[in-house]
């Protein structure tokens, strides 16, 4: 991905230019990674026309001079002052700063070291723009986190019954994923069953797997540095005829939010797709959350697929499709997949199956 740098670096600072600014300090680590490669968790980059330079700390020499294609400076302390430094011996005049990922303390005394002859300029979600697209690279990393996801999921279903913890779940799932190479899980495990799945956020507990209950899991890898996110509901026994209408209507709005996705239809229209399905079944109020959101070195990234969001999707998004129905003392159902905006419509990138599976109990 190295070779897409210096590209997404250029034209970053065309958008910078539009801010009236001439270079940008970069804080928030994924953009940072982004746009240079660097991993490590302090960093600042500072991108002029002329240059790039990465501002860290010794416990990264090693690793930045490997992983990126820019100077790199290595400086004790806070990077903040040496960036502040080297934008008044390089005569910056105007400097965008991401105003959305600093504190105002921050940006106070970065303002202060700067001094009188560079102005600070605030911009927002810039670099988040940019990212929203992705390279072939990136899709084909997003590939591989998406089968890690789905093998390890279906390596774990085989080992789930009943008697179980959720936590227990979880671990396994966690552990399957690393054996399969991922890097990490790309967020905590959701694993509830019985009730807790009407949770959309639920956390494992130490509650076992019981008959006759749903079992709802959302799950993610992190692979190379790309996210994956999935949803599956099952159910412990044989599923009665509530379950089933419950899990039929969900998954008929998920396909019909999946049918709206193409290049130049708003996130509003492929959310509004869901509701209106979920509204034919009178299930429409306890949709309570966005349909989707984009995801990448983040697991919640732009786009955000949601009500009344303007944003048109364009080939190369990677989104999810998540619609879901949340019964309080009953359950959840929520189906998602990761999705890829194509050329003339819609790659579904997760393979897992959509049937309704059944634990025996």
């Amino acid at each position: 991905m190295s070779d897409h740098r210096p590209q997404r670096r250029a034209r970053l600072l065309d958008s910078v230019a539009r801010q009236r600014a001439e270079s940008i300090l970069v804080s928030f680590l994924p953009n940072v990674r982004y746009l240079c490669g660097f991993t490590g968790s302090n960093g600042l980059l500072l991108i002029t026309p002329k240059t790039a330079i990465l501002f860290t700390d010794p416990r990264y020499e090693i690793q930045a001079a490997q992983e990126c294609d820019c100077e790199v400076k290595i400086v004790k302390g806070s990077p903040w002052p040496a960036a502040a430094t080297e934008a008044r011996r390089r005569h910056v005049p105007r400097l965008a700063l991401e105003a959305d990922k600093v504190s105002f303390d921050q940006w106070s005394a970065f303002a202060s070291q700067l001094g009188k002859k560079v102005s600070l300029v605030p911009v927002r979600e810039l670099v988040e723009a940019l990212r929203a697209v992705k390279s072939q690279d990136e899709i084909a990393a997003i590939r591989r986190s998406v089968q890690v996801c789905s093998k390890a999921f279906t390596q774990t279903v085989r080992k789930i019954r009943p008697g179980m913890a959720e936590f227990e779940v979880a671990a396994e799932l966690d552990h399957r994923m690393r054996m399969l190479g991922a890097e990490a899980p790309a967020f905590e495990t959701i694993v509830a069953s019985g009730p807790r799945t009407a949770l959309p956020h639920a956390r494992p507990g130490a509650g076992t797997l019981r008959p006759n209950q749903l079992l709802l899991v959302d799950m993610g890898a992190s692979v190379a540095g790309y996210s994956s996110d999935m949803t599956r509901v099952l159910h412990i026994g044989h599923p009665g005829t509530r379950a089933r209408a419950l899990y039929h209507a969900v998954l008929e709005a998920q396909l019909a939010a999946i049918s709206a996705v193409r290049p130049g239809a708003t996130c509003g229209d492929v959310d509004n797709a869901a509701r209106r399905s979920l509204r034919k079944a009178k299930l429409d109020r306890y949709f309570t959350h966005s349909t989707g959101h984009g995801l990448g070195l983040e697991i919640h990234e732009a786009p955000r697929v949601a009500a009344r969001t303007e944003t048109r999707l364009q080939p190369g998004m990677v989104i999810t499709i998540e619609p879901g129905v949340y019964l309080e003392e009953f359950g959840g159902v929520r189906i998602e997949d990761t999705v890829l905006v194509t050329e003339t419509g819609v790659e579904v990138l997760t393979p897992t199956t959509k049937e309704f599976l059944v634990i025996p109990s």
